[in-house]
C-alpha cells in the first residue's frame, strides 16, 4: 500500500510543486450544487420534488446505462454493493413498511445512488476535480454574511425568502437552543449539523487541493475563513470532522521525512484505545463521546443511542425494524438517531449495512493504496480527498445526514473514483503518435532529399541537415514547399 505517499505534506516528488490546472464544471453539475445549498421543491400531489430530486430524476436512468455500457471507466464492487443497498433497503421496506416502500425507496435510494453516480459520470479528470473544489470554495464565501446574519440575530435569510414565493416548497426551520450566546446557523440546510458539516468537506479541498492553484497566503486565510465558517454551526461532529483534517494536515508537515509516519499514527490510536479500555471505567466509546461533544449530557444521550440502537439492531438482524420506531427507555423522548452507520443497521438490518459500508470502504482503500508518487498533482488531489473523508467518516458516527446532504456525501464519494484510475502525468506526455501520412501539399516532398524522421514525444520532426561547411538556417520553414533564400 503507498500510504506513505497518500498522506505525505509535499507531493511525493521531491522539489516539485503541483502544476495549477482548471476546468469547468458542467450544466448538470452546477444544477445539482444549487439544489443542494439553495432548498427549493415543489409539491406534485403526494409527491415533495426538491431541487436534488428533479436533478436525479431526470439524470439517473441515463447516467446508469452509461456506467454500465463502460462510458465512465471500468465498474467496480462499489457500484454493485451500492445497487444492492438501495435494492435490499426496498426489500426491508416490504417486510416492515409495505405501504411505504415505493415513496420511501424512490425518494431516498435516488439521492443515495443518484447523487453517487452523478460525480462518478461528471467528475472524473484533475480539471473536473479542481473546479469542483473550487466551486465549493465559491458556495461557501458566499455564504459568510448570511452565516453571519443568522448567528447573530436568528434570521435564516434564504429559507425566508424562498418560503415568500408563491408555490414554492423549502425546509422548515430547525429550532436548536443558542450556544456560545450565538444562534446556530442553518443557512438553506434542513440542520445546523448540515451545514457545518458541508464547510468540513470544503475544507480540505482549500488548503490542501489548492496547493499551487491558490498561494500559500490565499489557502491559509479562504481555510481559516472556511473552518471559522463552518464553527458558526455550533455543532461538534462538523468541527470534529475540521479538527481532524487539520490534525492529520499538521502531522503530515511535522513527519513529513518519516516514511512509516501514518502507520506510527494509526499505532498511537490502537495504543490510546487500549490504555483508556485499562485504566478507564468507562468504554472507551464513552470516552471519546465525552470529548466530541459540546456537554456531558450530549455525550451521554449518544452512548444511550448506541447502546439501545445495538439492542434493536441484534433484535431484528436481517430486514431491521425499517421505518418504524425503535425500542429504547421511556425518558428517551425523541426518535432521533445520531449515527449514520447505526440507522443504517437499524432501518435495513446487518445486509443493508454492510451493502453501504463495504462500498463506501472500499473506494476510501483503492484511492489511498494507489502509489501516486510520479505524480504530484494527482497526490495532492487524493490526499485533499482522502482527508476530506477521513474526518467525514468518523463525524457520521455522532451524526445523521438525510436529504440533500445525505446525496452529496455519496456525490462527493462518486467524485474521487477517478483517481483510482487517473492517468498520471507521464502518461498524458506518452499519447499515441498519429503515423497515418499526411498528403497536403506543404508536406509532400521529394524523398530522395527530405531528411529523414524523428519520432519525439511530441510527435514527427525532421532534424537539421548537416551540412559540411553550410550554416544550418534553423529559422527556415520546416517542410516548405519554396527553396531556402
Amino acid at each position: 500500500m503507498a500510504v506513505s505517499d497518500t498522506f505525505s505534506h509535499r507531493p511525493a516528488t521531491q522539489g516539485a510543486d503541483p502544476i495549477a490546472v482548471s476546468g469547468k464544471l458542467p450544466l448538470v453539475v452546477w444544477l445539482y450544487l444549487l439544489a443542494v445549498v439553495i432548498p427549493v421543491g415543489v409539491s406534485l400531489g403526494p409527491l415533495v420534488l426538491t431541487g436534488v430530486r428533479i436533478v436525479l430524476i431526470v439524470m439517473i436512468l441515463p447516467l446508469m446505462a452509461q456506467l454500465f455500457m463502460g462510458r465512465f471507466g471500468k465498474l467496480f464492487a462499489t457500484d454493485f454493493l451500492f445497487i444492492g443497498h438501495v435494492l435490499w433497503t426496498a426489500v426491508a421496506l416490504v417486510m416492515n413498511n409495505p405501504s411505504q416502500v415505493v415513496q420511501q425507496t424512490g425518494s431516498v435510494g435516488m439521492e443515495f445512488l443518484g447523487g453517487y453516480v452523478l460525480g462518478r459520470a461528471y467528475i472524473r479528470t484533475r480539471e473536473d476535480f479542481t473546479a469542483l473544489s473550487k466551486m465549493l470554495i465559491l458556495f461557501v464565501l458566499a455564504m459568510v454574511p448570511l452565516a453571519l446574519l443568522e448567528a447573530v440575530t436568528g434570521q435564516v435569510l434564504i429559507i425566508d425568502l424562498l418560503k415568500k414565493v408563491p408555490g414554492m416548497r423549502t425546509i422548515a426551520y430547525s429550532i436548536q437552543e443558542r450556544r456560545f450566546g450565538l444562534d446556530r446557523v442553518q443557512m438553506g440546510f434542513s440542520h445546523p449539523i448540515h451545514f457545518g458539516l458541508f464547510c468540513s468537506i470544503t475544507f480540505s479541498l482549500c488548503f490542501v487541493a489548492m496547493e499551487g492553484t491558490f498561494g500559500t497566503a490565499r489557502r491559509w486565510i479562504t481555510g481559516a475563513i472556511i473552518a471559522t465558517t463552518g464553527f458558526l454551526a455550533l455543532s461538534s461532529g462538523a468541527i470534529l470532522a475540521i479538527a481532524l483534517q487539520f490534525g492529520l494536515i499538521l502531522w503530515s508537515m511535522m513527519f513529513a521525512k518519516i516514511e512509516k509516519r501514518w502507520w506510527i499514527l494509526v499505532g498511537l490510536f490502537v495504543l490510546g484505545y487500549v490504555v483508556i479500555d485499562l485504566l478507564s471505567n468507562r468504554k472507551p466509546i464513552d470516552v471519546f463521546m465525552s470529548y466530541a461533544t459540546f456537554s456531558p449530557q450530549t455525550a451521554y444521550w449518544r452512548a444511550q443511542i448506541f447502546e439501545w440502537g445495538m439492542k434493536n439492531v441484534w433484535a431484528n438482524p436481517v430486514f431491521g425494524i425499517g421505518l418504524n420506531d425503535w425500542v429504547r427507555p421511556w425518558y428517551m423522548y425523541t426518535n432521533s438517531v445520531d449515527n449514520f452507520w447505526l440507522l443504517q443497521a437499524m432501518r435495513y438490518g446487518i445486509p443493508g449495512f454492510l451493502t453501504v459500508l463495504l462500498g463506501y470502504v472500499l473506494i476510501l482503500f483503492h484511492v489511498m493504496r494507489r502509489d501516486l508518487s510520479i505524480d504530484p498533482v494527482l497526490a495532492v488531489f487524493r490526499r485533499a480527498w482522502v482527508f476530506t473523508f477521513l474526518g467525514l467518516s468518523f463525524t457520521l458516527c455522532t451524526v445523521h445526514v438525510w436529504t440533500s446532504m445525505y446525496s452529496f456525501v455519496f456525490f462527493m464519494l462518486g467524485a474521487g473514483v477517478w483517481l483510482i484510475v487517473a492517468p498520471t502525468q507521464e502518461d498524458r506526455n506518452q499519447e499515441p503518435v498519429n503515423d497515418a501520412p499526411r498528403t497536403d501539399p506543404v508536406f509532400v516532398r521529394n524523398l530522395e532529399t527530405a531528411p529523414m524522421t524523428q519520432r519525439t514525444p511530441r510527435g514527427l520532426v525532421a532534424p537539421q541537415r548537416k551540412d559540411d561547411g553550410v550554416k544550418s538556417r534553423a529559422s527556415a520553414p520546416r517542410y516548405s514547399r519554396f527553396d531556402d533564400k
